[in-house]
């Protein structure tokens, strides 16, 4: 049976030489909903494979297949199919509201573009539904402007949209990076329980590896465009064996009266394209690092790190990526 979506060895590069995505491959089955979390800091390709998993921008090579065709070829009721079932909640909520219109009009739009509902009442009915599924009340929802909601409220809103449709898949793109912190942990425990309860797999987009952590099954650590490291999330977040992964663990700030101070090896430096990515801020850099990409390395069956440190273990396949996401 072919996957919901997938990317087979896509990457992406912008005007300018940008390398922004490279030689990623990913399966996402519709009956093994997934929570994954894509982490990484600014640049290192996380919205770039957002936009590529919606059929926002097309790969430079490799291909996007949704149920085995080739997103880029699809037409009529196969694009429409598509729409409906990989949806999107991005990082600022303000911005997809138009504000002359009632927040109403983001909810009703879907419903009659995509015709699932046959009256007006019935309609009415989804939209509150869906509304009361991510915890907020129509009555003080509705007839509402943008700007007389919060953020917190304005991006559930959207989340209940994506709902709406009844996806398979919904790409959230940093949602939450723009709320309010109290906001944040009651946004994520909606996205976790529509993985649970309707099965929807969805793929979190954050920077922040400790809310990753907090609400996603599997990891993706992405730096500078590939993946460094991906896997279970507790054998990845508890046992990090990318170098880049251990410094982004040991970043996250801890409730302490001690500092503590790390001192770094000098950075090696990467010649060119050359070596492998994070050879130039690694620790433990090698030789052969600064003239080789690292393979990715299968340490066990749901981790996977690209890192010469674990070249004992076998290279994973190509374009078995998924089989490590468990």
């Amino acid at each position: 049976m072919s996957a919901l979506i997938e990317l087979r060895t896509v990457g992406k590069t912008f005007s300018g030489g940008k390398v922004a995505l490279e030689d990623v491959s990913l399966a996402l089955q519709e009956d093994q909903p997934r929570f994954i979390a894509v982490v990484g800091e600014s640049g290192s390709g996380k919205t770039t494979l957002a936009r590529l998993l919606l059929g926002m921008i097309e790969p430079t090579t490799g291909t996007v297949r949704y149920r085995g065709e080739d997103l880029a070829g699809l037409s009529g009721a196969r694009r429409n199919a598509f729409r409906r079932e990989v949806q999107a909640v991005f990082q600022d909520p303000y911005e997809v509201y138009n504000p002359f219109y009632r927040v109403d009009h983001v909810l009703t739009t879907p419903v009659r573009k995509f015709r699932l509902a046959a009256t007006r009442t019935e309609g009415r009915g989804l939209i509150e539904a869906a509304l009361r599924s991510v915890g907020l009340r129509p009555e003080e929802i509705l007839g509402r402007y943008p700007h007389q909601l919060s953020g917190g409220q304005r991006q559930r809103i959207m989340v209940a949209r994506a709902l709406l449709l009844r996806p398979r898949l919904i790409v959230a793109d940093e949602p939450v990076s723009m709320v309010d912190a109290s906001l944040r942990a009651t946004i994520l425990s909606s996205l976790r329980r529509l993985h649970e309860e309707m099965r929807i797999s969805i793929l979190y987009i954050t920077h922040d590896l400790a809310t990753a952590y907090q609400v996603a099954d599997s990891i993706i650590v992405l730096y500078r465009a590939a993946v460094a490291e991906a896997g279970h999330v507790e054998r990845v977040v508890k046992a990090p064996l990318h170098p880049y992964t251990q410094l982004l663990i040991g970043s996250i700030p801890l409730v302490s009266t001690e500092r503590s101070w790390v001192e770094d090896k000098p950075a090696a430096g990467r010649p060119g394209g050359a070596g492998c990515h994070f050879a130039d801020r690694c620790p433990s850099a090698m030789d052969h690092c600064l003239s080789a990409a690292p393979s990715l390395f299968q340490v066990a069956p749901d981790h996977a790190a690209a890192c010469f440190l674990r070249a004992d273990a076998p290279a994973l396949a190509e374009g078995a990526l998924s089989s490590v996401l468990g």
